[in-house]
Formats: C-alpha cells, structure tokens, sequence
C-alpha cells in the first residue's frame, strides 16, 4: 500500500499540470483512500482498484492506466475524459495481504496468508442500500460516483485460481472480441462459465450481463452478488460498469466447451467433496473456538469464516442432482468449462476458510487443541489438487496487468462511442463519439 501511493505521487510531481492525487477519504484503520486523476476533459471515467483484499493486482493496472493516459493523447484530450483512479478501495483488508505480496508465488503461501473480510465487511455491497451504507469506504465511493457521474466505471479484481472474465451492467458490442484477442495475446485462460455468473446471461465468450439489484437473505447475496452494489450505484447516471477479472493462477480447462462424460456424476462429485470438506473445517472450529480470545482481530477472521461456513453446504445442495430440482442441470451448456469452475469454486471455499482459521491459530501463539497441523495437512492436499489436478500455473504479475489494462482500455473505447456529448450549445446530449483506436497497437 506504502510503495503504490508513493508511485502515484511520483507520477503526480513528474507530470503536475496533466495530473493530480487528492485523498477523497479514510477508511475504517485510518488509511487515506487516494484518487489519482489524469487529464482535464468533461467526460469522467471511475476506475476503482482493490475491492477485495485479497486481489491486488487492480493497483498496479491503475498505475499502468495512468502512464499510458498521459503517454497517448487519444485517452484524454482526443476523447475529451478525464481518468480518475481510486488506488485501493479497500486499504485495510489489503494491507492484511501483504505477508504474501513478496512471494513466493505459490498456492500453499497465499492460502496460508489470505485474508478478505465478512460479506458485511467489503465495500462494493449495499446491503442495506445507498443511504445505509455503514463504511466509509463504500460512502466515499458512492460520493465519487455522484460527483463525477462517469460514463464508464471499472472495478478491478482478479481471479485466484481459474480465468478471466468480464461482467457488465450494460452491453458494450465487440468486448467479447476484445477480451479473446487480448487473453490469447498473453496467454490467459477465459473463464467460459464463472461460478460468479452462473446464472447470469452471457454477452459473449467470458462476458456477462450483471443482472439488476434484487432483495435476498445473506447466503444468497454472498453467493449471487447481485443484491444492490455500487456497480449499479451510477446506473442512474448513464454509466456502464465493467468487473473486470484477471486470473493468478491459469487453468486452462475453464475454457473447455467439450461436453462431460457424465455431468451428474461431476456435480455429485462436487458436491459431496464441499460438503466433506464443510464438515472437517467446522469440527477444527468447533475445537477451536473456545480457546480464541475476544478481540478485534480474532472478529476481523472469524467473520469470513464463519461466511463460509454458512454458504457451504447451501452451495453443495444447489449442485447436487439428487437434492435439487433444476439448479445447475438446467444450465446450457453444461460443459466441462462450467463443471470445472463449479469444482475449482468448491475448494476455493474450502481453502480460503481453512487459511483463515490458520491465521486464527498462528495469530493467538500456541494451539492448545492442535489443529495446526490438520490444518497445514489439508492446505497442502488441497493445493497440490489445484496444481496437480487441476493444472493451475501462476501468471506472472506483468502478464496479469497487461492483460487487466489492455481489457479496461478496450471497455473505454467502446463506452466512449454510447457516452453523452456536448454541444456547441454546452448542453449534454446522447450521441456517437469517434472510435478511440486504442486497439491498434
């Protein structure tokens, strides 16, 4: 967090006339939240890094955003935009990442140091509505929204293990395009079928439609994602908001279309491994638990587990073929893309509790009911499936940026051409912009 705020400002004395870096407010720790703004015209473009904790790579896009608006003239004066980039939305919970950001680079030290808070907890969701709001995180977004009213917002977050996709609140014709060109460029799996848009419509190869905020009870919001959202916050305003996700860890059957040799029996398969693995980390807690000292930190892991927990075995039911009516064998396609993130999806469940509760552990000193070693035991199984089973190889960090830039300049081009423009008169209207060709490369 230290050294990406210090960049920012060192871009900012380089360049002070094309642009600046205000703190538009504080989170919850006392750490700034710092917007970065490149460019001086009429139309804004919100790009917020950092979400979630525990996917850092938005704040190295943002600064290589910033270095390639003020490199080419066509991102700011020709397309008349400003770029404003929110450096880290969530400060607090990323700083909690930091113990794995220098490597090494492999699953078993990122699940070992993983951390991202209780649903409650992150700052994109409004589970109590706009005017609800309870962190100032999220309060200091959704006042950047009404301020700024950008004609495209993209939040930034990345994919542990699996591939990369890109959810919308509104279509942007010739994404899809755009995001195979670039993923095959630099050698990144698309995810064809994301456990986060299941059930979503797709615009396209690794493209979804995010579907309108509805009311639902928690297991579902933290499931579904697609209660009320700041994604949606500036809908009201003509923005078109772009999730864009870049994978750590490639699997390259995330991208298999082929038919499986027999569906149910996978989603059996998967269902009963969540649903095992559900039971053993609850026991470990249930052990654990008495001898966990009331404290701040101690809340601050336990709610995620304790999220995860609650979703597990709700999650197993809803893909297993014998316990419900429809579900996950109503998609089409069922193909192997889709199973294989479902079963990439479950573990993923099962890990990030398990680092959790190892934190818990390592974090009080001693392990008065020796969970520690079941728990190494069952990270190291479970990540060597990851890589063993699975397939999964780490993407360099270069490659993860580029391709999360590359997705987000191509977002702006084709939002720029659906954005508002104003005439000579100085009043906004809707109209057609000039391509950007920001693709000729």
């Amino acid at each position: 967090m230290d050294e990406l705020g210090a960049r920012a400002a060192a871009l900012v004395a380089r360049r002070p006339r094309d642009a600046r870096l205000r703190r538009v407010g504080t989170s919850r720790a006392g750490n700034p939240l710092w917007l970065l703004s490149v460019g001086h015209g009429s139309r804004q473009a919100l790009v917020v890094a950092g979400p979630h904790a525990n996917e850092p790579v938005g704040g190295a896009t943002v600064l290589r955003l910033a270095e390639r608006a003020l490199a080419d003239p066509r991102l700011c004066e020709g397309a008349d935009a400003t770029w404003n980039l929110l450096l880290c939305l969530d400060p607090d919970g990323s700083r909690r990442n930091e113990a794995w950001l220098t490597g090494p680079y492999t699953l078993g030290h990122y699940f070992r140091h993983f951390f991202r808070p209780g649903f409650l907890e992150q700052p994109e969701w409004l589970p109590e509505g706009a005017d609800g709001a309870a962190l100032p995180e999220t309060r200091t977004l959704l006042e950047l929204q009404d301020e700024l009213r950008p004609f495209l917002q993209c939040s930034l977050h990345g994919v542990d293990v699996g591939g990369a996709f890109v959810e919308l609140t509104r279509d942007l014709p010739g994404l899809p395009h755009r995001v195979a060109q670039t993923a095959a460029r630099h050698g990144i799996p698309r995810e064809l079928g994301p456990y986060d848009t299941l059930y979503w419509p797709a615009l396209g190869p690794a493209v979804y439609r995010i579907p309108p905020p509805r009311r639902g009870d928690l297991a579902a919001a933290i499931t579904e994602a697609a209660v009320e959202s700041t994604w949606f916050h500036p809908h009201r305003h003509g923005t078109v908001t772009a999730v864009v996700e870049a994978p750590m860890w490639g699997v390259a059957a995330v991208e298999d279309a082929t038919p499986p040799a027999d569906a149910d029996a996978a989603l059996r398969a998967v269902s009963a491994t969540l649903r095992r693995d559900t039971r053993l980390l609850l026991d470990l807690l249930t052990r654990l638990r008495p001898h966990l000292a009331a404290s701040p930190d101690t809340a601050c892991l336990l709610a995620p587990v304790d999220d995860y927990l609650l979703v597990g075995p709700g999650l197993a039911d809803s893909w297993d073929p014998d316990t419900h009516d429809g579900g996950v064998r109503s998609l089409t396609p069922l193909n192997t893309a889709r199973l294989t993130s479902l079963t990439l999806a479950g573990r993923r469940v099962a890990l990030r509790t398990a680092g959790l509760l190892r934190q818990l552990v390592t974090g009080s000193g001693h392990d008065p009911c020796e969970v520690l070693p079941e728990l190494d035991r069952l990270i190291d199984a479970w990540c060597a499936d990851y890589r063993d089973g699975h397939g999964a190889r780490w993407i360099p960090v270069a490659r993860q940026v580029e391709y999360q830039a590359r997705v987000v300049l191509a977002a702006f081009e084709l939002a720029a051409k659906q954005a508002p423009v104003r005439s000579r008169s100085g009043e906004s209207g809707w109209g057609s912009q000039p391509a950007v060709p920001m693709h000729q490369e």
